[in-house]
């Protein structure tokens, strides 16, 4: 039976593809690509078309809202499974991609569980990629975390008391899309005397990728919804 591949591309820029990345890229028959938006084009897609024979392959560009509640968005879900198993059914192999890593806060995330509960006999490999989280870490020379020091990841849903505590427990705090809760996280930071502690990352790997110290200068401003936030107890450097 075919395979359906969950591909990591990467951040942004194509070289951080990995080798087994790119064959599989370059063999599969079918290249399934997320959206936000039918008007909009396919980031992910995006990064990796230099590396696609569209004679050849089909390329199915699927939608998935970027909303924060997704309770009742199961139908787009299924709608995108049935779509891949029906390819997969016909033998071809099928790569759906995603930006940074497919098990990590990735859109694939919401099919993989349909495939496993409505497609349990199709074969599923993943191929991890490299994280934005860690592309913003080499681009901004901010390090994560060094022997002992723990390390947090929070998505854009979180309180101010859940952040303060997170920032206190924790000597290093990625927060994820930070883009539209970027005024609030900065007044807390700002309160707890730590807004000089961290460094915006927007579009790393891309051409449009921006890294910003001064975080003040950034409150009030749209922010790009690629983006995050490094937050370091004590400061950017490596104590």
């Amino acid at each position: 039976m075919a395979v359906i591949y969950a591909v990591g591309v990467g951040p942004g820029d194509p070289e951080l593809l990995t080798r087994k990345a790119e064959r599989i890229l370059r063999s599969a028959d079918v290249i399934c690509a997320p959206t936000g938006a039918a008007e909009a084009g396919s980031y992910a897609l995006s990064i990796v078309e230099e590396f696609l024979d569209r004679e050849r392959q089909e390329v199915l560009v699927q939608v998935f809202p970027m909303v924060k509640n997704q309770q009742g968005l199961d139908p787009f879900w299924e709608q995108a499974a049935d779509q891949v198993a029906s390819r997969i059914a016909k033998g071809k192999d099928v790569a759906f991609i995603t930006i940074g890593d497919p098990f990590l806060y990735s859109t694939y995330l919401y099919i993989h569980r349909i495939f496993q509960a409505k497609y349990p006999e199709i074969r599923i490999e993943v191929v991890p990629g490299i994280s934005s989280i860690l592309a913003a870490s080499a681009a901004s020379g901010v390090p994560l975390g060094l022997g002992g020091e723990k390390i947090a990841i929070l998505p854009a849903a979180y309180e101010d008391d859940e952040l303060k505590r997170t920032l206190e427990e924790f000597d290093t705090v990625i927060l994820m899309k930070v883009n539209r809760v970027f005024d609030r996280v900065y007044a807390v930071l700002k309160e707890l005397g730590r807004e000089r502690q961290g460094v915006f990352v927007r579009r790393v790997g891309s051409s449009e990728e921006e890294i910003h110290f001064d975080l003040e200068a950034l409150v009030g401003q749209k922010l790009d919804y690629l983006s995050m936030l490094i937050v370091r107890k004590g400061g950017l450097q490596l104590s």
